[in-house]
């Protein structure tokens, strides 16, 4: 297996105590994401994503990651991270990839960590520099 596939694999597993994908659930989900909350953005991304329960929009799984992402939320900074390793459903952008990662991973998000070693050896330094800035830039503007 992939090493960097460990994110969506733990969230599927993680989603599947959530019960089934029924419509009304989704639903649920749905309505708890659009008041922003993290977890659910996070869950409507990976239905989006997946087409587990809705036709898939891989494009509209990106922007509910992001909108988890940007409140802080470790699990799908870590998928975007993923998302932009591999250029699916974004472009591959390997500092972006390791700016996600370098954020969820200072939340304490292990494959977050696992996947920011194994991407940094495919980077040059300056590129890990410049993710590690997108970082610190990140973070600078939250606590504003």
């Amino acid at each position: 297996m992939n090493k960097l596939l460990l994110p969506l694999v733990l969230l599927f597993a993680s989603l599947t105590c959530f019960g089934n994908f029924t419509p009304e659930k989704i639903k649920e989900w749905r309505q708890a994401a659009e008041q922003g909350d993290a977890e659910a953005q996070t869950i409507i991304g990976f239905i989006y994503g997946t087409g587990y329960g809705v036709p898939k929009d891989e494009v509209e799984a990106v922007k509910w990651y992001r909108k988890a992402a940007e409140q802080g939320y470790a699990q799908s900074q870590s998928i975007l991270g993923l998302m932009y390793a591999n250029g699916a459903s974004v472009p591959e952008d390997f500092v972006e990839a390791y700016m996600w990662w370098n954020l969820a991973a200072a939340q304490g998000d292990e494959e977050a960590k696992q996947n920011k070693g194994i991407l940094s050896k495919q980077m040059t330094k300056e590129q890990i520099a410049e993710g590690q800035k997108l970082s610190r830039e990140w973070l600078a503007k939250r606590s504003k």
